[in-house]
């Protein structure tokens, strides 16, 4: 046997990571239930999400190794029955350390069981050893996600509940103990919640600076809403340093979005103000205008400098989170909304104050709807060089911003008040274009939530794209773009769509099939085609080729021809009628960017005549109907187009159209005439 002496390093640990691997826990089918539990009844009646339900993140945020409280019950428990928790072993003086590979199988294996003994005889002298050895093997049962049953869970709960009361507060702190008072309370009762509740009742604070058991903060103010209220309260006068706190932040934040009633959140907010309102103001639960009414000059002065105070307080500390948090940007914003009663010197100097402080944080505060207010005030209330200053801390973020709901109004904010447009099309439009195939495609998760950002560009706060709660929260900012932006408002429209058409012809012309088969995908073509500028032929031709199949399909094609797809039909009649349907004038408004003429000599060229055939004895009948009405409204230099429909609807044609039950076979018909007799 080779030895050698004791180096005096550690010898690796037999329980550590690089020996032992966390087994992957597989799910099984979850079990159909014919009717809601009692539990999914409570939660319902206590207004509780039965679903995890996670607060929006930073659009600079592309992965958060943020664990919820959903997945910190099981972590490490299959480690801890293997191990010592990562606990390393000094060998003794005496000690030798045998080199692997040269030590007997029976040596190894015993110094393996006196390190393992040794480590349990460490976990046994710690306080509730016996006791946290129980309530683990209760929690393997309550944990459990499929192979138990709602009594057994129910009889494990009150087991385990039995094992812990009266020392919930002593163990909580232990990362494996506080996983299993998560246990109780996401599976328990009423009943034990509230017990956990009250033995916890004045160590939330506390609880919410653990790496560990601020999960179990979290959980007690979802599942327990009994409770909240006073779990709430007990942040009161703690809240500015449980935000600038690593830990705490996170819960804090999860409490005021996600669980928190309105009252409660002004009661969270209050703490934000400054010293004065939380001693001295009588009024509770409410705003800080409404705390500013009626009060003389000198307080409303002290009350706006604390709250800039803290604001500044939370801005210069960025690495702790805060800054990204719904409640600071509803405290910012009631700053900015406040001091606009102070003359107009004061109110810019406070603004310039605040901006000069966080315009490098902003992009971390377009994600909300606070903050997102917040970021196009002051796009809109700020200078040339501001508004550069801003554009370049989004510009990285853009493509995300693109689908995430509140991030896009800043972005149509900027695109609504900035002259600059070179520099839009640089920072905003020109990242928003070149990434359509990401964020555009059937294939992208996003592409649902970002298509509205893509319209903007060329049919702003369209009717047909955007709701009017949308269009109303876009001309918040309207007031002051009159007093700070110069460039007329159609000439920077203009400007905008000239921008951005070449990259968006481009994306139909490459992706014209993908597109068209989509049903969201069809409308922004469609836009694309007839708001967009310049030369369009290869991308009319690209979608014709689309629509230039023989129909109907041969025998062995299974798919159905794209033209009898009611949204793919909508779009190339759409095209050919040259702009859409309006309702309030009953007539088509005709869009002045596109030429449904050459669309409709390209559509007889490239589809040809048995397709287009096939098509009016199909589901195209209304597609071939406005193709014929476009014809007939064209000019002198469409006579070989009139020529060559006449040629292909004759008279045989028109026998089996009469004969055929298509719908709108009569206008169709109708067109047939009209084009033969030349009208």
């Amino acid at each position: 046997m080779v030895v050698a002496a004791n180096s005096g390093k550690k010898r690796a640990n037999s329980s550590s990571a690089s020996t032992f691997k966390k087994r992957p826990r597989i799910d099984g089918p979850k079990k159909e239930e014919n009717s809601k539990s009692k539990g999914a009844q409570r939660a319902e009646k206590e207004n509780i999400s039965t679903s995890k339900v996670k607060r929006s993140k930073p659009v600079t945020v592309d992965v958060v190794d943020d664990r919820s409280e959903e997945d910190s019950e099981g972590e490490d428990f299959e480690a801890e029955e293997n191990g010592d928790e990562g606990m390393d072993v000094d060998p003794g003086e005496d000690d030798v350390v045998v080199y692997e590979g040269t030590q007997p199988k029976s040596s190894a294996r015993e110094s393996h069981a006196a390190q393992r003994a040794i480590a349990n005889e460490r976990k046994a002298s710690k306080p509730h050893a016996s006791l946290l050895v129980e309530a683990k093997r209760l929690w393997s049962s309550v944990r459990q996600k499929n192979d138990i049953s709602k009594e057994e869970r129910q009889k494990a709960v009150k087991a385990l509940m039995d094992c812990v009361r009266g020392k919930v507060q002593d163990i909580v702190f232990k990362h494996d103990a506080s996983r299993i008072i998560q246990s109780i309370v996401k599976y328990g009762g009423q009943k034990e919640r509230d017990e956990i509740a009250l033995e916890l009742k004045g160590k939330y604070v506390e609880l919410c600076q653990n790496k560990y058991s601020k999960f179990l903060v979290t959980k007690l103010v979802r599942y327990s809403p009994s409770n909240r209220s006073s779990i709430l309260s007990e942040f009161h006068g703690h809240v500015l340093r449980l935000l600038l706190h690593r830990e705490a932040s996170s819960t804090v934040a999860d409490c005021y979005e996600l669980y928190a009633n309105a009252a409660d959140r002004t009661a969270l907010v209050w703490d934000l103000y400054g010293k004065e309102v939380a001693l001295f103001a009588t009024q509770t639960k409410k705003s800080l205008k409404d705390l500013l009414v009626d009060v003389d000059e000198a307080r409303r002065k002290r009350v706006l400098e604390a709250v800039k105070d803290n604001i500044l307080n939370i801005v210069n500390n960025p690495d702790k989170g805060a800054v990204t948090h719904a409640i600071f940007h509803r405290v910012i914003l009631e700053y900015l909304t406040e001091i606009k009663s102070l003359p107009d010197e004061d109110e810019e100097k406070l603004r310039r104050e605040i901006f000069d402080s966080c315009y490098e944080l902003l992009a971390e505060m377009v994600h909300t709807r606070d903050g997102s207010r917040v970021v196009r005030e002051f796009i809109a209330q700020g200078s040339a060089k501001d508004r550069k200053a801003i554009l370049k801390t989004l510009k990285p973020h853009v493509e995300k911003m693109c689908s995430v709901d509140e991030a896009q109004v800043v972005l149509f904010t900027a695109l609504d008040v900035i002259d600059d447009t070179k520099l839009l099309s640089k920072s905003l439009i020109q990242p928003m274009t070149s990434t359509c195939p990401q964020l555009l495609l059937p294939s992208s998760a996003s592409a649902a939530a970002t298509r509205r950002s893509i319209l903007y560009l060329l049919v702003p706060r369209s009717n047909r794209h955007f709701t009017p709660a949308i269009v109303n929260t876009i001309a918040e900012t309207d007031s002051i773009r009159e007093k700070t932006s110069k460039k007329d408002n159609e000439l920077r429209k203009d400007e905008i769509r000239k921008f951005a058409s070449p990259d968006l012809l481009q994306f139909v012309v490459e992706h014209a099939k993908e597109l068209i088969s989509d049903p969201g995908g069809s409308l922004v073509v469609g836009e694309i085609m007839l708001y967009s500028d310049g030369d369009k032929t290869e991308a009319s031709e690209a979608l014709l080729d689309v629509i230039s199949t023989p129909h109907p399909p041969p025998p062995d094609v299974k798919t159905p021809h794209p033209i009898d797809q009611s949204h793919i039909a909508r779009v190339y009649k759409t095209l050919l009628q040259g702009g859409h349907f309006s309702k309030a004038t009953s007539s088509v408004t005709p869009s002045p960017h596109f030429s449904a003429s050459e669309f409709a000599s390209l559509f007889i060229t490239r589809v040809g005549k048995d397709t287009t055939i096939g098509m009016a004895l199909g589901h195209g009948t209304f597609v071939v109907v406005e193709l014929i009405e476009r014809v007939l409204k064209g000019s002198d230099e469409s006579a070989v187009e009139k020529g060559t429909l006449r040629e292909w609807f004759g008279t045989e044609v028109c026998a089996k159209i009469r004969g055929s039950d298509v719908k709108g076979k009569d206008i169709l018909l109708a067109k047939i005439d009209a084009l033969a007799r030349g009208s």
